[in-house]
């Protein structure tokens, strides 16, 4: 097997993002922008396999950008023999946390909230979606067009995310995500979302960071904690976010 069979799948990702996505990724850095520069802020829900984390406290990425997230536990014991009796609406009960948290939340109208789904079937992100259309939170979706336009949806609506969303950004994932064929192998391997999503995010806070400085409004940056002057340089950031909110 050629050594470069994955390096060629992730150029066609690159290039995907960079000849069909240019509209949604501008799109997307305006919705971002036009919230920094009128009070709001920037939202990143978990967007799958960690990749949240590549756009949060990085050093050459905005402070604005923060993690998204809540955790609903229920301590409630009950005997073995009672397990298999109905609770209510069991098919719903998933969604209800979700619709929760948003509307007990900090999110306020003309935020924006970053999420993903790269079938674009998932319950969870689709809620998500609704309950911030709801809350009048502006919304940028991560997935794959090639896989979703093949599948149904899971959430009782019968949507999909990008058809709940303000902004629909294509990963460029092939249908079932993995994309390099390994000999030896009846089905494709190596995912190729993660890659296309942490691509076109640092694709749209480039176009962000821009605008901003165009404008006469640079936002606060980080730069590497590990630079002899990164501690102090940081810090200054920090506390200009904190009083300006971008």
């Amino acid at each position: 097997m050629s050594t470069t069979a994955y390096l060629q799948a992730a150029r066609q990702i690159l290039n995907h993002l960079e000849k069909t996505q240019a509209a949604n990724l501008g799109a997307a850095a305006d919705l971002i922008v036009n919230a920094l520069r009128n009070g709001g802020t920037v939202n990143c829900s978990e967007i799958g396999h960690g990749i949240q984390w590549d756009f949060i406290n990085r050093a050459g990425g905005l402070l604005a950008v923060q993690a998204f997230s809540y955790n609903l536990t229920i301590n409630n014991p009950i005997p073995e023999c009672r397990r298999k009796q109905p609770a209510g609406k069991p098919d719903d009960r998933d969604l209800e946390p979700v619709r929760y948290a948003v509307n007990h939340s900090n999110l306020r109208p003309g935020d924006v909230m970053l999420l993903a789904s790269v079938s674009g079937r998932n319950r969870q992100p689709v809620e998500l979606a609704l309950a911030c259309r709801d809350r009048g939170v502006r919304t940028i979706g991560f997935t794959a067009m090639a896989y979703t336009q093949k599948v149904t949806s899971a959430h009782p609506s019968g949507k999909r995310l990008f058809e709940v969303v303000d902004v629909a950004v294509d990963n460029g994932a092939p249908y079932g995500d993995a994309g390099v064929e390994v000999p030896g192998y009846e089905v494709k391997l190596i995912p190729l979302s993660g890659l296309g999503m942490i691509a076109a995010g640092w694709m749209i806070w480039e176009q962000v960071m821009t605008k901003m400085a165009a404008a006469g409004t640079p936002a606060s940056v980080f730069i590497s904690q590990n630079r002899e002057d990164g501690p102090a340089y940081n810090d200054k950031m920090k506390a200009q976010y904190q009083q300006r909110g971008f």
